[in-house]
């Protein structure tokens, strides 16, 4: 009798009412791909890909699946790849957010469905990552994940040019009149010239970074640049190290802990990383039934130095952070405030990998830990009447002159409001004005897209002014920077009280007491609420997933996962 937990094509049958049909049957449209009866018998590594030609950072993929190919059958095992959803950043409409969580569904399902002993996940830009590490941590399977790595940077004169802090650095000045249409049109072509992800610590870097901090996927592979060799050598490895899981299984269960995910938020602090990556940690981390709290995250930030010398926190690309030692150089000036027995791919533990030789390290990128870039973690959490369950400013992208601050509001309530009257010259706003934007938070039409960063009105951003109190329920890039406040939740659409918010009301912002208060009193709050209707389509309008996500989406403080994928138990870290 074929017994239905044995490895390879005998894992998970289909079922006929006949096991041993079953097996006979797969084997048989197996045979068909060309697949000798010696190599149906071997273990299987399924390799997600995630390859598009809508996803621009993963076009190298194909040739680097081939080293992941190799590096299986080095290793004993059957590779077999699989495609699953591609969630391109820029290609997407209305956010790739919104689209994460589907292929986070697609992943664990085919993981789960199909005859698969391990599994190597291959992503890259923004949400294909945390996608794929939430669907492997509910499947629970052997699983390493492989990134795309970044891209190299490109010129513009004597200028060194990467995606996307650059973009947004250049377009600024485009709108302030500094540069001419013919020179934004030459930047433009000379932004993002290799495969890979953004040249900054990007969302797509720090997801990298935390995935290896995490310990899912093989140590050093966080910063290897798209179209080194390095990056064809390390999936070659990560093909090999998953072959050799199978044998002595190692489940992302064993691997994302209370402990594990401290340690990420501990390095996204030290990073200066994207803060759309305490979003996809929290789901990441929810799937396995641990809550990422936020208070948390500010007790931790306040003792986590500032370490990577990095757009755009610093002045430097993910290739200069590759040479300087990458996340090994990082995580050895953090040791003594990391959980070090923490469990990795490998089968060994964080403090295992951090006696190795730690090599060459330039600490004009990555500074120590008695030296830092700045005393503080890059983010932290603002709570207020404006915001009970937490906004996140990135403090280390902010201008600090503008921490301790009273703003009036200007208000706009969508994002085809903020379009329409953001450039408006009779628009009365000036630079110590909070620009306010409404209805973009998870559960809006726009589905929290990157719109945090609101663009400096043009009659300002003519005059010079940079930077000014930007507040929202919406995300920004993690190429983006300025003194923004994200993620304010409850959000406005689903009844919080950022969408009260009106022109002229008072709004208190202080990092240092880490509070937003809207200067409005609980009476004027209620009659304004009791007024208050949202804006969002009816869900009897809706269909597919549209609606699916509309009724299931939870809130950015709970990683705008889906309440059905929820486990049933949550602890707490």
């Amino acid at each position: 009798m074929v017994d239905d937990k044995e490895k390879g094509l005998a894992r998970g049958l289909t079922n006929y009412g006949d096991r041993d049909f079953s097996i006979y049957l797969r084997r048989s449209f197996a045979s068909s791909m060309g697949y000798s009866q010696e190599v149906l018998k071997k273990p299987i590594v399924g390799i997600a890909n995630s390859f598009s030609g809508f996803n621009n950072c993963h076009r190298h993929f194909p040739e680097l699946l081939e080293a992941v190919k190799r590096g299986v059958l080095l290793g004993g095992g059957l590779p077999i790849e699989f495609p699953t959803i591609s969630l391109g950043e820029v290609y997407l409409n209305p956010t790739s957010l919104k689209f994460r969580n589907l292929m986070s569904m697609d992943t664990e399902e085919m993981i789960r469905a199909q005859p698969i002993d391990a599994v190597v996940l291959m992503g890259g830009c923004d949400k294909t990552v945390p996608a794929q590490l939430m669907g492997a941590a509910s499947a629970d399977l052997p699983a390493l994940q492989l990134v795309a790595g970044p891209m190299m940077t490109s010129r513009h004169g004597e200028e060194r040019l990467g995606a996307c802090t650059d973009c947004r650095r250049f377009w600024g000045k485009f709108r302030a009149n500094e540069i001419s249409a013919e020179e934004i049109n030459q930047i433009e072509s000379r932004l993002a010239t290799t495969a890979g992800t953004c040249a900054v610590m990007g969302t797509a870097s720090t997801m990298a970074c935390i995935t290896e901090t995490l310990g899912m996927s093989l140590p050093g592979t966080a910063a290897i640049p798209a179209v080194h060799a390095d990056r064809l050598r390390a999936g070659e490895a990560t093909g090999l190290a998953a072959a050799q899981m199978i044998h002595n299984p190692i489940r992302p269960s064993q691997i994302i802990t209370e402990k594990s995910v401290e340690n990420a938020m501990r390095v996204l602090l030290a990073l200066g990383g994207s803060t759309n990556a305490i979003i996809h940690l929290t789901a990441i981390a929810g799937r396995l039934g641990i809550r990422v709290s936020l208070e948390r995250l500010n007790a931790l930030s306040d003792t986590t130095p500032v370490l990577v010398n990095l757009k755009p926190v610093g002045s430097d690309y993910m290739e200069d952070f590759f040479y300087a030692g990458g996340m090994g150089a990082v995580l050895r000036e953090l040791m003594p405030l990391l959980h070090l027995d923490t469990l990795t791919v490998t089968g060994g533990t964080l403090g295992d990998r951090l006696e190795e030789d730690p090599g060459y390290v330039d600490h004009r990128i990555i500074s120590r830990a008695d030296d830092p870039l700045e005393p503080q973690g890059g983010l932290v959490a603002l709570f207020g009447n404006i915001a009970p369950r937490g906004a996140i400013l990135k403090r280390s992208a902010a201008d600090i002159r503008l921490f301790e601050k009273e703003g009036r509001a200007v208000v706009f309530n969508s994002l085809e409001d903020l379009a329409a009257r953001v450039d408006d010259p009779d628009l009365d706003i000036t630079e110590d004005d909070f620009m306010v934007l409404q209805n973009a938070g998870p559960k809006s039409a726009s589905g929290m897209p990157e719109a945090g960063y609101l663009p400096i009105p043009k009659k300002l951003s003519s005059k010079g002014v940079k930077d000014m109190v930007r507040i929202s329920d919406a995300r920004m890039s993690g190429t983006a920077f300025g003194t923004i406040v994200l993620h304010v939740t409850p959000e406005s659409s689903d009844g919080g009280v950022l969408g009260l918010v009106q022109n002229g009301d008072r709004i208190r912002l202080s990092v240092k007491n880490k509070s937003i208060e809207l200067l409005v009193d609980d009476a004027e709050l209620d009659s304004r609420r009791a007024k208050w209707a949202t804006i969002n389509d009816p869900l009897d309008t809706k269909r597919g997933y549209d609606r699916l996500y509309a009724e299931q989406v939870l809130q950015a403080d709970e990683g705008c996962d889906f309440t059905i994928l929820q486990p049933i138990t949550t602890k707490v870290t």
